[in-house]
C-alpha cells in the first residue's frame, strides 16, 4: 500500500477549510518555504484513508482483550459530550470567570473520582498512566524531603508490576528494590519485610496485580510499609476490576493513578490522548501540582497548593478525557460503576474456565478482570510457541491478547475480556482459541508460518524494533 505522499500528481487538490474568517499574518520570510503537502484529490484522500481503516482493528471491529490494558467499548455519549462546544472553544488562558462550566466539570469529576478511590484529593494533570506514576511518586519524594528525611532512597517494586512502575522510580532518582511473588502470584511477605527498612521511601503495587489476582494481604502489605515509614502507591490501571467495589484509599494506599483512557470511557490506543489522573490522602494535599480546582468567593477558581511540586504539564491536563470520563461516572452512577467492575471479573472467570479444558493456567483460581495462560507445554509438545498461537488468531480476525507478559510466567498469553463483551462472543473466541490448540498437535507448520490471510504475513519484529524507519525520506 502506497504513502499518502507517494499518491497524486503535482498541482491537484482540493479544499477542505472554510474561508478564513481572521486577519491574515504574513510569515516571516525564513519560514515562508513552500509546505511538503501530498497533491491529491478528494477522492484519493478518501480512498487512501478508507484503506487504511480496512487495516486497523479496534473495539469496534471485534474482540480485543489486551491484558491490563481494558480495550473496553466505549458509550458514544461520552463522545457526543467532549464535543459540545461549550468545551471545545474554551481556550486555556481565558478569564476562570467565563469558563465556569469547565471549572465545575473538573471539580465534580474529582469529587467523584476521589470517592471512588477513596482519596482526598485529585489532579488531572499528568497526561497518561505512567505520567500518574512520575506524579504519584515525586509526591511521595516531597512529603520525605519535607520532613527532612533524606535517607529513603528505595521505593519497592514487586515483580509482577507493570515496567512502568521500575523506570518511574528510577526517573524519580529512587533505587528500585525488585521483591517476588509467592507461588500463588501474590507478594511474599517475607521477603517484603526482609526488603523494608529506615532506606524505604515506599512501595509501588499494582492491586489485582498484573497476573489477574486480587492480593489476600493486601492490609498486611501497606501496614508492613507504613510501619517502616515508607507510603503505598497504588497503580490504577486494573481499577476496571474493581472499582466501586473496594477502595485503594480503603485498602492502606497514600496516592493513586487511574488511567481515565482505560477504565474511565476514553478510547485506549492509536496514539492519545490519555489522562492519568491522580488522587492522594489529605496529608499530600499540599504537595499536589497545580493549579487545582477550588470553590473561592461564591465560585470556582485555580490555586496552588502551599507547597506544590509545581506542574507536570502544561495547563489542566487532556481536558476532552476528563469530559469524558465525568459523563462516563454520571451514567453509570452507584449502581452501574461497581456492576461493570463485577462484570469484568464474571467475564474473564468464564473464559478462564472454559478454556482451562485444554489450556494450562498459570493460576488456575478465581481471578479477577484478566488471567494468564502458559504455553509451556504446549511449546514443548508441538514447538508451537504462544507467539506463533497468537499469529494464528488474525486469520480468524482476532486481535491477539498480550504475549510475552508478565515476565513471570513463560510463553504467557494474558487474556481481558471486559464488561463489554456478550457470552456469545466470548463462546465463539473460546472455541476458535480451542482450534488452535488442536492445530498445534495436528499441523504445527500452519501455526508457525501463521498469519496466511492477513495484508501482509508474519513480520521481522525484531528487526523492525532495530531499524525503525520513523519517518518518510522525500525525493530531491
Amino acid at each position: 500500500m502506497k504513502l499518502i505522499f507517494e499518491l497524486g500528481t503535482e498541482g491537484r487538490g482540493l479544499s477542505l477549510m472554510p474561508a478564513c474568517d481572521v486577519p491574515e499574518y504574513t510569515l516571516p520570510e525564513e519560514r515562508t518555504a513552500p509546505l511538503r503537502l501530498p497533491h491529491v484529490s478528494e477522492n484519493e484522500l478518501t480512498r487512501h484513508y478508507t484503506a487504511l481503516c480496512k487495516r486497523i482493528h479496534g473495539v469496534n471491529d471485534g474482540f480485543y482483550p489486551l491484558g491490563s490494558c481494558t480495550m473496553k467499548y466505549n458509550p458514544k455519549i461520552d463522545e457526543d459530550m467532549a464535543a459540545l462546544p461549550g468545551f471545545t472553544q474554551l481556550h486555556p488562558l481565558q478569564p476562570v470567570e467565563t469558563a465556569q462550566g469547565a471549572l465545575e466539570a473538573l471539580h465534580v469529576l474529582g469529587s467523584e473520582l476521589g470517592e471512588i478511590f477513596g482519596m482526598d484529593a485529585v489532579t488531572f494533570q499528568p497526561a497518561a498512566g505512567a505520567h500518574g506514576e512520575f506524579t504519584g511518586v515525586l509526591l511521595i519524594k516531597a512529603y520525605h524531603t519535607d520532613r527532612g528525611d533524606t535517607a529513603r532512597t528505595k521505593i519497592i517494586v514487586p515483580d509482577s508490576a507493570h515496567g512502568t512502575n521500575p523506570a518511574t522510580a528510577a526517573m524519580c532518582g529512587y533505587q528500585v528494590v525488585n521483591i517476588p511473588s509467592g507461588a500463588d502470584g501474590c507478594v511474599d511477605l517475607d521477603a517484603l519485610r526482609a526488603a523494608v527498612g529506615p532506606d524505604t521511601a515506599g512501595l509501588m503495587l499494582t492491586n489485582p496485580n498484573t497476573v489477574g489476582i486480587f492480593d489476600k494481604n493486601i492490609l498486611e502489605i501497606t501496614k508492613i510499609v507504613h510501619d517502616a515509614g515508607g507510603l503505598c502507591y497504588y497503580d490504577g490501571a486494573n481499577l476496571n476490576a474493581v472499582m466501586g467495589v473496594v477502595r485503594p484509599g480503603d485498602m492502606g494506599f497514600d496516592c493513586i493513578h487511574s488511567n481515565l483512557h482505560k477504565t474511565f470511557a476514553t478510547p485506549h490506543g492509536g496514539g492519545g490522548p490519555g489522562a492519568g489522573a491522580v488522587g492522594c490522602k489529605d496529608f499530600l494535599r499540599k504537595f499536589m501540582p497545580g493549579p487545582l480546582v477550588v470553590e473561592k468567593d461564591g465560585g470556582l477558581a485555580f490555586d496552588y497548593p502551599e507547597k506544590s511540586i509545581g506542574r507536570v504539564k502544561l495547563f489542566y491536563g487532556n481536558f476532552d478525557v476528563c469530559i469524558k470520563a465525568l459523563t462516563y461516572v454520571l451514567t453509570l452512577g452507584r449502581a452501574g460503576i461497581p456492576e461493570a467492575a463485577m462484570n469484568a471479573v464474571l467475564n474473564a472467570n468464564y473464559m478462564r474456565v472454559k478454556l482451562a479444558e485444554k489450556f494450562t493456567m498459570a493460576y488456575d483460581e478465581i481471578c479477577m478482570h484478566e488471567f494468564v495462560m502458559s504455553l509451556v507445554d504446549l511449546h514443548k509438545e508441538t514447538g508451537v510457541s504462544a507467539l506463533d498461537l497468537a499469529k494464528g488468531m488474525l486469520d480468524y480476525g482476532l486481535h491477539p491478547p498480550t504475549m510475552y507478559f508478565p515476565l513471570i510466567v513463560h510463553e504467557a498469553l494474558m487474556v481481558e475480556p471486559c464488561e463489554t463483551e456478550s457470552k456469545e462472543t466470548m463462546d465463539e473466541v473460546c472455541d476458535i482459541y480451542g482450534r488452535l490448540f488442536d492445530l498445534a498437535y495436528s499441523d504445527p507448520d500452519a501455526l508457525h508460518t501463521a498469519p496466511h490471510d492477513t495484508p501482509v504475513r508474519r513480520l521481522d519484529e525484531v528487526g523492525a524494533a532495530r531499524n525503525m524507519i520513523l519517518r518518510y525520506s522525500f525525493a530531491q
